[in-house]
This record gives C-alpha cells, structure tokens and sequence, in this order.
C-alpha cells in the first residue's frame, strides 16, 4: 500500500469516529457555554444510539438503495424526476413534521460527516432545524447573565484575560439595551487593565452609543484618551461625566481627575480618524487596480472547456484580476477566531451580531455590511446638556452617533435571513450555508423565482453532477431538500418546496464543488510573530514559520473561469475577501493563464496529483506539469542508487507506472519527439543529473522499470529500504512529540541525526521526506540552544526545496522566514540581512506591495535585519 492510500485509509477511519467531535462536528447544548470533555463523552453514547436510529431509518427506506443504482448513471436530466421522488417520500413521513418541545442540543455538520448523520436530521429533527423558536442561536439574558458574573469574578482576581473572554461570550448572548452598555464597559475595563489601550476606547464608544447618559463610560474614556495623549477628547470626556454625576463627592473625584489632565490647547487628537480604521476595512479599501493595458478572454477548448487568455504580452509581475465575492462564508473552524464577514482575525474587541448569538466581527462597519442592525440610541434632548458649552454638546454628538453609515447598495446583507435564531446555519455544512446564500441574495435582488428556475443559468458556471457517486448524489438530494425546506420555515415562506427548486439547488451544491475557493491566510507559528533582536533566542520558543489557514469558501464568478496548472502562471491571494491575481512569470499573448486548484509540482508527485483531481474536482490533469518530464515528479518520492558515487534515481512501482504513461503520452503526441529533446536546458540538466536514460531516444514505447536506477541501471531493493525509512520516521515522530512538549535536549538531537542518516541511505538526496525531516531536526536544535545546527539544517531543507519547487517560488520564500529567524537569533546578522532580502524579492513577486500589509511581520524582520547590520 502507498503512501497515499496509507494516509487516506487512516483518515477515514478517523473520520468514522471523530467527524463530529473535531471542529465541525463539535456537539454542545449552547454554543456559548460548555465542557469539552463532557460534551465528547456524552456524544460519543449518544452517537452509539444514533447509529442504531440510523440503521432503523434506513430500513424504512428501500427506495434508497434503488436510488444508489439508478443514479450511477444518472444526469442533469434526470434530477426533476428524481428530487420528485425523494421529496413526495420524504414530505409524507410524520417524522419530518414532527415538532419537539424542547431545545434540541446542537450538532455542527462537516461535508465528511454529514452522510453519516443525514438521515437522523432529516427524519428526526429537520423542523428542530429551521424553527427560529426551537433554535440555540437566539439571545439568553440569562446566560448573558451568568456570563457576566463569571466575568466579574476574574475580574476581581485580576484575571483580566478570563474576565475578557467571559464578557465577550456575554455579549454575543445579551438581548437589553443596559446590559450590553454594562458588558461594553467591563469588558473595556478589562482591555484596559490588560495593556490594549485602543481596544478599550472603542468598547467605551460602543456603550456610549447606546446609551448616551452613562457616566462611567464618559469617565473611563476619558482616562484612556489622557494615556493616549488625546487631551482634547480626554477634557470634554471628563467634563460630560461631570455633568452626569449626581453625588457631589463624585464630582470632586471627576474635578480633581480634570485637572490632572495635561494642558490640551496645543495637542490635537488623532483618536476620530485612527481608532475605528479596522484590518478589514484597510485591506478592502485598498484593492490593486488592473493595469488598462491588461486584456483577458474567455476561451473555450476541447481539453479544458472554458478559460482565460491574455490579449496581450503580460509582464511579470502584474496584477491581472481583481474581484469582490458573489457569496461568502465563513469556515466552521474559524468561527471563534475570525470576522464573519471580511474573515480577518478578531481583535480582543469582537462585535456580536445584535440579533443571534453565532457570528462575531472585528467592527461595526463589517457587523452593519453583513446584514445586522447597529446598536443604538438617538441622543434625546436632556436638560443635563443643556447647559454645557456647544463644542462639548457637539462632542458627545459625535461619539454617539455611528462611525460610519452604509447606504443599501453598500451593504451586502448575506447573513440577514440567518440572523433568526434557526440552527439551519450553524448545522449544515458550510457548502449548503454558502448555497443558502445564493439563492436568498438571487431571491432578494429579483434575480431568480421562487422556484429557483432560472439558477442555473444566472450563475452560469460548471459542474460536475454527472460524475459523481451514487452516494454523492444522493447527499445532494437530501441536503438540497433540507435547505430549502429550512429556508422556507425560517425566513423564506415564498420559497417553493417542489422538485425544480430542489434540483437547481442539487446543480448549485455541484457548482460549488468544483468553483468555490477557499480563502486563506498566512499565519506565524506563534500567537504573533516575533522579531528576535540578534543573539537572543527565548529557550522554548519554536523556529518563526507560517501556515496556511482556510478561513472561508467563496464564489468569485469571473475567477472561477480561470483553469488549472500543477505548474500555474498566476498566484491568487485575498485582501480581506477581495481576490487578487497576479502573474508570477511574463506571459506571451494567447496564452492560457492558469492557477492551481490544489497540490503544485514540488508538493505531490504526479500521480497523487491526478488522483487528487479526479476525486476533488472530477478531471483527468494534463497540465504541462503531468504530461512533461520533470526533475520534481521523479524524485520527491524517490529512492537513491545502491552506488553511491551514482545521482540517479530508484522508483517504486507506482511512480514507475505513473511516469511511464505519462512520457509515452508525451512522445505519442504530435511533434513530442522534438518537443522532447528540446525541453528547456534547466529541464534537461536536472532530469540528466537522475535520469539520463529517460533522455535517450526509444525505439519503441518507453517503459520505466521500477527499482531499477534510471541513471546507471543499478538495481535496488526498495521494499526493504521502504521498511528502513518507516523505522526513521517512527523516531522522528516520537522526536516531534517530545519538541512539542517542550522536552528538547541533547539526546533528541542524537536521535535525529540517526534517523537522518537512514533516511539519506535509503532515499534519493532530493525526496521531500528528507526535506521535512532536516526541517524537524532544525526544530530541535533550534530548541535546543544549538544554532548551528539549526542553520545548517534548515538551510539543507531550503536546498531540497528549491530542487522540487524551483528557486524564486512562494514556498521557499516562507522557509527563508525559518532561516532569518534562526539568523537573527544566532547573531549572524549579515546572514539574515541577505536572506531578508531574497525573501522580500520572492514575496513581492506573488504579492507585490500587499506583501507587507499581509505579513505584518515582514517590516518588523527588515527592521531587525538592517539594525544588526546598522543600515
């Protein structure tokens, strides 16, 4: 068994017990409050009994397994008779009407885990679903409450980060107006206490706005604009606050505290214009424009259908697309952790959506565009003010009122109809959400009936229905028919519930599989990243890298147009939830201009790639990256020669075959023989280093021999050296485990020189097992204070790397963050200061002058660079 199958054997398994305990399928009774652990071992009962239920339900239907049948064969044109007959069977059963008194709890659906508890929600509780007033995602003062006092508790034990944590919950599930101005002010004290001055003022402007009369707020934004150096604000903050105490030793506090406030008549306050500008709104509002001599074209071809070309020769690099999202939504995973709306991390002072308790935002202005209502009072008159100066009186009015307001064109509205407190949204896996979104926004701009007739043909973009397995199509149906019923229940009555409805919302979910684009972002390892002064290192503090994060699916309607190369020519990436592409080489007119889908040359070798397609996307890839020859393709899972003095390469059987088909395709097509002698002179060199035989011309068809070298003809057991890497790899591991739990030392490090040493025994020098494993070992020296070590180690990871990917390509860039950091903290600052500078170099090319607003770090590691070599 390969690797491949290997790892997608375990992890079905996993995802048979676990799908709906890990991230989407946590199972909880309120989404605020819980215990983990007894919310796991109470699933994990309830799950043993749902099984049972499953299987009964099941029985009831054998028309299901009559459907598995027909529809392996089954296309577009089949759909209305066969929604016809699963809707009459499914809204004649008592059990999908069936209403229970009680709040269910709440189980959150994955795609992977849906199939498996399908049928549970479907007969049992699909009313549970869409009845705002059976949901779990409405406000609770009394949780709201108790949310409170726990807040308060840490507070005065001066557990300032607990205390911030249980405000903010409390917020997300607080319906009064005096409460949520209460909660707006204790959560600002906490800010306050816990150094985030500017987080602190603006929950001081959110209780203030609604409720325009409360001292405390006018007092503690007065302290914060003094320690701001605001002393304007600060003076008419602490003068309203005067005005509103009623007890003359509180006013006495309030004069004292006015006049220990620094002379203001010369300092101007830059609080208004800086204190509200949010990640979101920077990014969005700084979008690339396309360059006017930029010309793009639809195209269709028999290989690939539809796609883009250029009109025109195309420098590199260049921005060659922008474009807002149709629909959004946000990740499950990230649901805690980033906005709902332009999907940038939270700050500490999230804004809850005022009508339910599921999404949070970073501000206001993406709370408002999202669909919500801002929380508010109107300034009534009070005599109180009206004795106070016009310029104080103008002050408060500026304050209260909202920082900014959208007109309806400007607000995108996508999570009005969720916002009811139905579970529908918070249960359904985030392909059936974004669906959701399409047809309400469709529905609400006239687009389309209430029968969804037209859908298809408003989207107008691909799919891949046909293709797919019996038990795809039939969770197609069945989630098509749940949405649409959920939509009609809870915010939709017009909505048909009627097979053309249902089977244009089974060719949208299909659309979106194969179009959406996941959105991600680039994280640090740590919470932030850090810049190490040269020659320190904190003991314990892992090597700076980055990960990619999905934090939502989006359609973009023009860029789904945009084909797929496992060797792309334009790099994509967001601002907030605007695509950006750009081109990372120079592109000659008519050229296809493609990106990728998923795995690139340089990450998996061809075969998973195509595997990987044709489950994910329902295509065979023939890119120029799967049907020429390519260095990477033969090593990255290859084996080393038994000679060692010989470079070439040893491939398993699998690779064999793969590569095998792959060249005689080549060589069949027109023209491939010359076209296969000439291939670039990089090309050729790197396949000659390991496999000069492919280079030599074939008498007939070309079959590459498995565990044989392709450069000497030497042969090699790779069955047993396959044995010897998996020996290598278990230390490596259990080595991991040990870093992670901070248990690094000296004999770690012992033990993974020695793994190394197998692995560069037994592997081809340019395998990406090596790669990754030099990276560990990196790691723990790193850990271990030897920063030597850890430079040479990296750096011999880098070297592999720019084997398989190429040199200038994004992925070496986010290493040569690995090896500056190492740098800096080794004292090696001529060393950081070049590789700050080739990373910078690599990341304007894929990023151009966002590179510095999306790696907020990147200034700070130049800064740290220059310093050390005192530029």
């Amino acid at each position: 068994m390969d690797l491949w199958e290997e790892k997608k054997n375990k992890r079905e398994k996993m995802k048979e017990y676990f799908d709906i305990v890990h991230n989407d399928g946590l199972h909880f009774r309120q989404p605020w409050v819980f215990d983990v652990q007894e919310e796991v071992q109470r699933l994990k009962k309830r799950m043993n009994k749902m099984a049972d239920e499953i299987a009964e339900l099941k029985s009831l239907c054998p028309m299901v397994h009559e459907f598995r049948l027909k529809s392996s064969s089954s296309s577009v044109d089949d759909l209305l008779s066969s929604s016809s007959s699963l809707l009459r069977f499914l809204l004649g059963l008592p059990q999908f009407h069936q209403v229970k008194s009680s709040k269910p709890p709440l189980t959150l659906l994955s795609a992977s885990s849906f199939s498996k508890v399908l049928w549970f929600w479907v007969l049992k509780a699909v009313s549970e679903l869409a009845d705002p007033d059976l949901g779990c995602c409405g406000k609770s003062q009394e949780s709201s409450l108790d949310l409170k006092r726990r807040g308060n508790l840490c507070f005065r034990s001066r557990s300032f980060d607990d205390a911030l944590r249980f405000y903010s919950k409390a917020l997300r599930v607080a319906r009064d107006n005096t409460l949520l101005a209460s909660l707006f002010l204790n959560r600002a004290n906490a800010l306050h206490n816990l150094g985030l001055l500017q987080e602190s003022l603006r929950d001081c402007h959110r209780a203030l706005r609604i409720d325009p009369f409360y001292s405390k707020a006018w007092f503690r934004r007065g302290k914060l604009n003094t320690l701001l150096g605001n002393y304007k604000d600060a003076f008419r903050d602490i003068t309203v606050s005067i005005s509103l105490e009623s007890s003359p030793a509180g006013k006495k506090q309030l004069q004292n505290e006015l006049l220990a406030i620094p002379d203001f008549q010369n300092k101007q306050t830059s609080e208004n214009t800086l204190c509200y500008a949010t990640a979101g709104e920077v990014l969005h509002d700084n979008l690339p424009n396309v360059q006017s001599e930029v010309k793009l074209r639809c195209v269709s071809t028999k290989e690939k259908g539809r796609g883009m070309v250029s009109e025109s020769d195309i420098e590199q690099p260049s921005v060659i697309h922008v474009e807002e999202p149709f629909c959004v939504v946000i990740s499950k995973s990230c649901r805690e952790t980033h906005c709902h709306f332009c999907l940038n991390e939270l700050p500490a002072d999230s804004v809850p959506c005022p009508s339910c308790s599921v999404p949070v935002y970073c501000s206001e202005s993406c709370q408002i565009q999202s669909g919500g209502t801002l929380s508010t009072n109107e300034m009534v008159k009070n005599s109180t003010f009206q004795n106070l100066p016009d310029d104080i009186v103008e002050h408060i009015k500026g304050v209260t009122s909202a920082v900014r307001y959208y007109s309806e064109t400007e607000c995108v509205q996508e999570h009005q109809h969720e916002c009811r407190g139905a579970n529908w949204p918070a249960v359904l896996p985030s392909d059936a959400v974004l669906a959701g979104r399409v047809i309400m926004k469709l529905i609400n701009q006239g687009e389309t009936p209430t029968d969804l007739s037209n859908l298809q043909e408003k989207l107008d973009l691909s799919h891949s229905y046909s293709k797919m397995s019996p038990e795809s199509k039939l969770e197609l149906h069945l989630l098509s028919i749940v949405l649409i019923w959920c939509l009609n229940k809870s915010c939709c009555p017009d909505l048909s519930v009627c097979e053309a409805s249902v089977s244009q919302t089974i060719i949208l979910l299909s659309q979106i599989k194969v179009n959406s684009m996941a959105i991600v972002r680039m994280k640090s390892s740590g919470d932030s990243f850090k810049c190490i002064p040269a020659g320190n290192v904190s003991a314990k503090e892992p090597i700076q890298s980055l990960e990619q994060i999905r934090v939502g699916q989006a359609l973009y309607k023009i860029g789904s147009l945009f084909n797929h190369s496992c060797k792309p020519n334009i790099h994509l990436y967001f601002l907030s939830r605007g695509l950006v592409m750009r081109t990372t080489e120079f592109v000659p007119v008519g050229c296809p201009l493609e990106l990728s889908y998923g795995p690139e040359v340089g990450k998996w070798d061809c075969k998973d790639r195509i595997r990987f397609f044709e489950e994910e996307y329902f295509f065979h890839c023939q890119c120029c990256g799967c049907s020429q020859m390519n260095i990477s393709d033969l090593v990255i899972n290859g084996y080393c020669c038994v000679n060692t003095s010989c470079t070439g390469v040893v491939l398993d059987s699998s690779v064999a075959a793969c590569e095998s088909e792959k060249l005689n395709h080549f060589l069949a097509a027109p023209k491939s023989l010359d076209h296969h002698f000439l291939v670039s002179e990089k090309v050729y060199a790197g396949v000659s280093e390991v496999a000069s035989s492919l280079l030599i011309k074939p008498s007939g068809s070309l079959h590459i021999k498995a565990d044989k070298c392709l450069k000497c003809g030497s042969r090699c057991e790779v069955e047993n050296s396959h044995a010897e890497v998996n020996k290598a790899w278990n230390h490596l591991r259990r080595v991991e485990e040990l870093m992670n739990s901070g248990r690094a030392n000296i004999s770690v490090l012992s033990d993974c020189l020695r793994s190394i040493a197998v692995l560069r025994t037994s592997l081809h020098m340019y395998n990406k097992d090596i790669a990754d494993a030099e990276d560990k070992v990196a790691q723990a020296c790193y850990l271990a204070g030897e920063m030597k070590g850890a430079r040479e180690h990296c750096e011999a990871s880098i070297k592999i790397l720019k084997r398989l990917y190429g040199d200038e390509h994004v992925v070496i860039g986010n290493e040569l963050v690995k090896l500056a950091s190492i740098q800096l903290a080794s004292g090696d600052s001529s060393g950081a200061w070049e590789t700050t500078k080739r990373l910078s170099q690599i990341f304007s090319k894929y990023y151009g002058s966002h590179a510095e607003t999306l790696f907020s770090y990147l200034s700070c590691l130049k800064l740290e660079a220059a310093k050390a070599v005192n530029l």
